[in-house]
């Protein structure tokens, strides 16, 4: 785990919380001590703060999400829904605003970094992954493989998207069931994270001249159209 925050009492609190928590924590208060860090160490998360001295932080999740597809949480004082907006666009998993509760943070950051459960038993239906529209999952990997081979990059929010997707085909879901299932919460009332990751979604996975896999339902939420084929 990797915070990156120019305010040292906020990081020397968010070290010192999750590591009583189990997390290994790095501190970085800026985007050269994020990238000196990262060319050092295996960086699984990172909560980055937005405002940070000489470099927006904007332009840091532009930079990473070119380059390392880990989980990334913005914690930060810019409260503005444009720069929510923006963030979830551009790749970050969560937004949290400051001040924040360190128990809302942590249930946050645990929701975010959770594994795929454990398959099922043989005899249950995706067990390891599934098929569509020629595209493969693989849950143990977290793999999607495109049409022509080549692995399809994924952040945390993404996968965990299209499998709670893909376990229910041609059902629609509703946008407070996705966000429980890939945040561990309901969506609010402005809350357009699950629109982001689908538009994300849609981007990487559908193909020129095919039909769109992730359809949406008016007032009623997203639904997975492509046929699926667990193995």
């Amino acid at each position: 785990m990797l915070v990156v925050d120019d305010d040292p009492e906020v990081a020397w609190l968010l070290s010192r919380y999750l590591g009583e928590h189990g997390f290994k924590v790095s501190i970085a208060a800026d985007g050269n001590a994020l990238r000196a860090v990262m060319d050092k160490s295996t960086v699984d998360a990172i909560l980055l703060d937005l405002g940070l001295p000489g470099e927006d932080g904007l332009n840091l999740i532009r930079e990473l999400r070119s380059r390392w597809q880990g989980s990334l949480i913005i914690v930060s004082g810019r409260g503005e829904s444009v720069d929510q907006v923006v963030g979830l666009e551009l790749g970050a998993d969560d937004y949290v605003s400051k001040p924040f509760d360190l128990r809302e943070l942590l249930a946050r950051i645990r929701s975010v970094l959770r594994r795929v459960p454990a398959s099922p038993p043989p005899s249950s239906v995706a067990s390891t992954g599934f098929e569509f529209a020629g595209l493969r999952l693989e849950l143990f990997s977290r793999r999607l493989i495109g049409r022509d081979g080549c692995d399809i990059e994924l952040t945390t929010g993404e996968f965990e998207l299209l499998v709670a997707l893909l376990r229910r085909p041609n059902h629609v879901l509703s946008r407070d069931q996705l966000m429980t299932a890939i945040h561990g919460r309901q969506a609010g009332p402005f809350d357009r994270a699950i629109d982001m990751q689908v538009g994300r979604l849609r981007r990487k996975m559908d193909a020129a001249g095919q039909p769109q896999l992730i359809k949406s339902v008016r007032g009623a939420g997203y639904l997975f159209a492509a046929q699926t084929r667990p193995f």
